[in-house]
């Protein structure tokens, strides 16, 4: 029977999966269908399940998870950051924010690595294999520097790491106020303090 199909098809355009909506069906003793994002009655029988239901949660790695790793990359954040003259501390803070010292670890946007660099990042500083400890560690660092000679602020620096130098640039030379960015930049600054 292909009524159902359809219904649900055209269910999901009427209510789109970012209102969160459940839909409820129910069948009245003339055969006649409604249709509802609530229960009526105890006769409506959901038909279609929100994503906020099915969402999946994965909690970050555990404290000693987070060491382990750390620990397998700190000679390489250590020969970097002495070769770039940057704060191995403020290296750590970042690295802790964008993957918790996952390698592996890949972004909704796109962004792959220990450092979470974007395609363009990565070309612009020579990264080939943007899942290399090594590789990311260097090109990251390479970016930070050049992100804090640009602005002569650590805070400023953080908040292009995130949002670019443009949205930084935009908003006058402040942080930009994406909730997002202001969220990384105090995040970074924290890790870096109990370094």
């Amino acid at each position: 029977m292909l009524i159902l199909p359809v219904i649900c098809m055209i269910l999901t355009v009427i209510w789109p999966e970012s209102s969160h909506a459940d839909i409820y069906k129910y069948v009245d003793a003339n055969g006649k269908v409604f249709y509802s994002d609530k229960t009526k009655n105890k006769h409506y029988k959901r038909i279609i399940i929100s994503k906020k239901h099915t969402k999946k949660r994965y909690p970050g790695p555990s404290l000693k998870q987070l060491k382990q790793r750390r620990k397998k990359v700190e000679p390489i954040v250590a020969r970097v950051a002495n070769k770039h003259k940057l704060d191995p501390k403020l290296l750590h803070a970042i690295i802790q924010a964008e993957s918790a010292y996952n390698h592996l670890a890949v972004s909704r946007a796109g962004a792959v690595g220990l450092m979470q660099l974007m395609p363009a990042t990565a070309k612009q500083y020579g990264v080939t294999n943007r899942l290399d400890p090594v590789q990311s560690i260097e090109g990251g660092a390479r970016y930070l520097k050049k992100l804090l000679e640009e602005f002569k602020s650590k805070d400023l620096a953080i908040a292009a790491y995130n949002a670019g130098e443009v949205a930084v640039h935009k908003y006058g030379n402040r942080i930009p106020p994406y909730k997002e960015t202001t969220t990384y930049v105090k995040r970074v600054l924290s890790n870096y303090q109990r370094e």
